[in-house]
């Protein structure tokens, strides 16, 4: 089966990247360390350390996992390489405005970059989607778990 594709930043691949090495090269030589220090220390059903160690090594090894899929199927899309800079695609920073003319700015990343506190969204997310293809000056409605709300585009930039 073909992974799906995951388009990323490059920002966003050197993240990954970062977490992963961190991860095997860090955390889990350090939990490798305990869990056999506490296997030496004789009765394993009552040992916290070891117990703790091996789910936290199960842990680390199911995110390694996850991060080596993700990366291997990534596509780096660098938004300064867009073409088309007058409307909204991957990796644009795009300033809305809602009926009340209150303005959210949102910038349009790979899936495993998302973070709505830092105005980044995820590219198969409702908002994404409605606003992919965007120019300035449009009207676009998103399906919010609050109900519909709609936002006009004042401004994409690709910085």
């Amino acid at each position: 089966m073909q992974p799906k594709s995951n388009p990323v930043t490059p920002a966003g691949l050197a993240a990954m990247k970062a977490r992963y090495d961190h991860l095997l090269g860090t955390e889990r030589p350090e939990i490798v360390e305990i869990v056999s220090w506490a296997a030496g220390n004789g009765d394993r059903s009552e040992n916290g350390d070891y117990l703790y160690g091996r789910k936290r090594m199960r842990e680390i090894d199911r995110e390694l996992a996850h991060l080596a899929r993700r990366m291997k199927s990534a596509r780096v899309i660098d938004p300064a390489e867009q073409p088309d800079k007058s409307r909204a695609f991957f990796g644009a920073t795009v300033t809305l405005a809602d009926e009340d003319d209150v303005e959210k700015v949102v910038t349009l990343v790979g899936d495993d970059e998302q973070d709505a506190s830092a105005g980044r969204i995820g590219w198969s997310s409702p908002m994404a989607r409605a606003l992919k293809g965007a120019s300035v000056g449009d009207l676009r409605s998103v399906r919010l778990p609050g109900g519909a709300k709609e936002w006009e585009i004042v401004a994409i930039d690709y910085a």
